[in-house]
């Protein structure tokens, strides 16, 4: 029998060998389930995410109450939960989405308005008063036009015809019901200046504002006139006055809301803001406010001077000025209570609007607008005459503005995303 002695070092070797390859195993096992949680948690932010995009996607298309939360629980997993939020910033709706998923949460924002039908969309709506709507100039309408049983026809001011070789560049319909916004906005706007805030901020103090949608509302609030200069405000800050608001072009404004019984842009200011006003509101020469933008005039009670009364009072008007461009929407909405020949909303000569104009009163048209008109009458004032239902050297062109513009929310318009907040 032959006796086999087995070195002491092989023996070492042989157990750093199982030592290397346990710990080999060992490395591959932890990096396995590491893996698979990171893969797991991977999975639950994207899914997180996803949620809170479907959020914002339901209450595009399903009822939510205002000024509350809407809790929608997973049917399958009771760890997953969304909440809904929605609320009103301006004349737009402000949707909250919060996904959550165990411990991982999501929360995404968006301002909601009202999108119109991307085929034979509308260019303008001319209530049915028992008057023809009558073209002067280098007047000229492209698209689906509303308008009275008297229909349209041309006319002369001071010696000028109308100069097109048609009347209208688009089909007509005629024009019933008086489009109707959402009543809960009305209400809203009805009621914006009574709403208490309680984070307030010293604009004495500081020159530079910025407050994400996703922290709570900053208010600037004086009982006298605000006059904002040489001041940058980004985010969801509200500036009310209970007199008069004044945006001098030093000032830089995006996304805020301005809120007075009367609002002045001087010239050149540059920003994107929306203002509500209760008496009227002034836009200086060659301003630019970008899109979503509004100017909004909106009183049940305000009294619309007659034809009769004259006054040296300031006038009761949403004004804007020569060279101005506006992209979004220009509001004016009071009760007919009497008759007056004055417009209530004037867009002077080479201004442009990219959106929509709502004037239930009168409306005089210089300028040009690429998207649609809604009124009841039009005005034109020429060599001390005021001519009415005509449109002189007035442009409405729907066929100019973005098919992916979302504006006015109206009881019949589907809803759509107008800008996503931060």
């Amino acid at each position: 029998m032959i006796n086999t002695k087995v070195k002491a070092g092989a023996l070492q070797l042989t157990l750093f060998i199982v030592v290397v390859i346990a710990l080999l195993l060992a490395s591959f096992l932890i990096f396995v389930h590491t893996y698979t949680q990171f893969n797991v948690q991977s999975n639950f932010v994207v899914e997180t995410t996803q949620n809170a995009n479907n959020g914002i996607q339901y209450a595009l298309h399903h009822g939510i109450p205002l000024n509350d939360s809407t809790m929608i629980q997973s049917k399958d997993d009771d760890y997953k939960s969304l909440k809904i939020t929605r609320a009103y910033w301006g004349l737009f709706e402000k949707i909250s989405s919060v996904a959550s998923i165990k411990n991982y949460k999501f929360e995404k924002m968006a301002l909601i308005g009202g999108s119109q039908s991307k085929l034979n969309r509308t260019a303008l709506f001319l209530e049915d008063n028992n008057k023809p709507l009558v073209l002067v100039g280098k007047t000229r309408i492209e698209g689906l036009a509303y308008l009275p049983e008297r229909g349209i026809r041309t006319g002369n001011i001071s010696g000028h015809s109308y100069y097109g070789d048609r009347l209208l560049y688009g089909s007509t319909r005629k024009s019933n019901k008086f489009p109707k916004v959402l009543s809960e906005l009305e209400e809203h706007l009805e009621h914006i200046f009574t709403d208490e805030q309680t984070n307030f901020l010293d604009i004495s103090k500081a020159q530079e504002f910025k407050n994400s949608f996703f922290e709570p509302l900053q208010l600037v609030y004086s009982p006298d006139e605000i006059r904002l200069e040489a001041m940058t405000m980004t985010g969801y800050i509200m500036i009310q006055s209970e007199t008069r608001i004044v945006v001098e072009a030093s000032s830089n404004l995006k996304d805020v809301v301005l809120i007075a019984p009367t609002v002045e842009i001087k010239d050149h200011v540059i920003g994107t803001f929306q203002v509500i006003a209760t008496e009227s509101i002034s836009v200086g020469e060659n301003c630019k406010l970008h899109y979503p933008s509004a100017l909004v005039v909106y009183n049940e009670n305000i009294i619309i001077p007659s034809e009769q009364q004259t006054s040296d009072d300031e006038v009761i008007a949403i004004t804007i000025n020569e060279g101005s461009t506006i992209n979004g929407v220009v509001f004016w909405y009071t009760p007919p209570k009497t008759r007056n020949y004055d417009p209530q909303v004037l867009i002077n000569e080479k201004v442009i609007i990219n959106g929509e104009v709502f004037c239930n009163s009168n409306l005089e048209l210089k300028g040009t607008v690429h998207g649609t008109i809604y009124t009841s009458n039009f005005v034109a004032r020429q060599s001390g005459s005021i001519y009415q239902n005509h449109i002189y050297n007035g442009t409405i062109i729907v066929g100019m503005l973005p098919q992916e513009y979302v504006g006015l929310p109206f009881e019949s318009s589907k809803k759509g995303v107008v800008k996503w907040l931060y």
